[in-house]
C-alpha cells in the first residue's frame, strides 16, 4: 500500500481530493495564511494578551499597521525603525504603529515573528504611557508556551 504524501501541510491532492461521490461536495483544502493575515493575527494575539495583563497600557492608545515606515530625517541612515510611538495629548490618543515588513525581516520563524511584534508592541506601549514593561507584560515576554504555538 502507497504512503499518502502531504510533505507540505497543504491538505489531500489528485484524486483523493476529488468530490465525494456520496454528497457532492468537495474536500476541503487547507491553505497557510499569507505575510500580512498572519502579521495582522500576530498583532491581535499580542494585544489581547496585553489587555487581559494591563488594561489600561491601551486606554487611549490607538494601534496600527504599516508594511514600511516613511522617510524621517531624523533616522539613522544605517538604521530602520520597528515600530514607533507618540504620547497621547490633551487632545488626541497616542499612537503606536507597527512596521510589518521590517519585523517580519528580523524574525527567522513565524513563532520568532509573533514573539517579536508582541515584545515590540510592549517597549512602545511602555514609551507612550509612561507603564512600565514590567507592568505591561509581568510574564516577562513569554506568557505560557501554549501561546506561542503554531
Amino acid at each position: 500500500m502507497g504512503s499518502a504524501r502531504d510533505r507540505h501541510q497543504r491538505g489531500l491532492r489528485g484524486r483523493l481530493a476529488l468530490p465525494n461521490p456520496y454528497t457532492g461536495a468537495p474536500a476541503p483544502l487547507r491553505g497557510r495564511q499569507n505575510k500580512a493575515e498572519y502579521f495582522t493575527m500576530c498583532v491581535h494575539d499580542a494585544l489581547t494578551q496585553i489587555s487581559d495583563h494591563c488594561p489600561r497600557a491601551l486606554a487611549g492608545i490607538d494601534i496600527g499597521v504599516e508594511d514600511v515606515p516613511g522617510v524621517i530625517p531624523a533616522w539613522a541612515p544605517n538604521r530602520v525603525p520597528l515600530a514607533a510611538a507618540v504620547s497621547a495629548t490633551p487632545n488626541t490618543n497616542g499612537t503606536v504603529v507597527v512596521y510589518r515588513r521590517p519585523l517580519e525581516r528580523r524574525a527567522r520563524t513565524r513563532r520568532g515573528l509573533r514573539i517579536l511584534v508582541f515584545r515590540t508592541i510592549v517597549e512602545q506601549l511602555s514609551e507612550a504611557t509612561g507603564i512600565a514593561v514590567d507592568e505591561i507584560d509581568p510574564l516577562g515576554h513569554r506568557g505560557s508556551e501554549d501561546d506561542w504555538d503554531d
